[in-house]
């Protein structure tokens, strides 16, 4: 059979997402966030709004998200996605406008600008990945790192008499009147990314239905910060993160 055969479209198994460009990513192998930005990307082509959107990235592992989705972007400073989101969704209502934060940027340095523009109900999308860690800074505790769990910050473990306890920011979302929409997801299988991708729509569309915010967490891997491999951060994740975080809507007002 000749190649251009093969390639024909109904032979296509599958079709890199339109909107993501060639340019070679920078995350770690096993990272979640190639995965999430397709799921983005293909929701974006899906509902038709690849010139209505606008992504606000702040700083962290993501940073760099405009090299690899062609949409309109806004960086913001470290935490303050939520309320650039603001400004962004007011002055262009017609506008689907969603952040893309990691844990110690949503759940720490961010804390207020996602508790109040959530509690506003305001018409965005927050898009939260949650891997327990700082990926990009070193690897230090996050506010989500769980009990005992080592990082840079923390190498005999998280003590909750010294550290605190994690921090279940998306419970705390779910209980404020401003929210439509809070669930927890990930997309370490193939049927994890198909309902991980079903949520997405689900709360870009409320965006756009102007019902308040919806927030989307990752239950995601590090294996960079973990200090293990893709395949064995995967296992953990699954052993260790989702007793804690157990995935599904913790919120959804249909």
């Amino acid at each position: 059979m000749e190649l251009n055969e093969i390639i024909k479209p109904e032979n296509l198994v599958y079709d890199k997402p339109g909107l993501m460009n060639n340019n070679p990513m920078h995350y770690c192998p096993g990272c979640s966030h190639g995965v999430i930005h397709k799921l983005i990307a293909e929701v974006i082509a899906d509902m038709g709004l690849e010139d209505q959107t606008i992504g606000v990235s702040p700083v962290g592992c993501a940073v760099f998200a405009y090299n690899y989705l062609d949409i309109d972007w806004i960086e913001a400073a470290h935490g303050r996605a939520p309320a650039v989101a603001t400004a962004a969704k007011r002055l262009n209502p017609d506008k689907m406008v969603f952040t893309y934060q990691g844990d110690g940027d949503l759940a720490a340095i961010g804390t207020a600008e996602t508790i109040h523009a959530s509690n506003r109900g305001e018409n965005i999308v927050i898009v939260f990945v949650n891997n327990a860690i700082y990926g990009m800074t070193g690897g230090q505790m996050a506010p989500t790192t769980l009990e005992g769990m080592p990082t840079s910050t923390t190498p005999y473990g998280r003590d909750i008499a010294l550290n605190g306890y994690p921090l279940k920011i998306t419970n705390l979302l779910a209980q404020l009147e401003g929210t439509c929409l809070v669930t927890r997801q990930s997309v370490h299988t193939a049927a994890a990314v198909r309902k991980a991708k079903k949520m997405l729509r689900k709360a870009f569309e409320n965006a756009m239905a102007g019902k308040g915010t919806s927030i989307v967490e990752f239950v995601s891997t590090c294996s960079s910060g973990w200090k293990t491999t893709p395949e064995k951060a995967n296992k953990w994740m699954e052993e260790n993160m989702f007793p804690f975080y157990p995935l599904g809507d913790l919120k959804n007002n249909d």
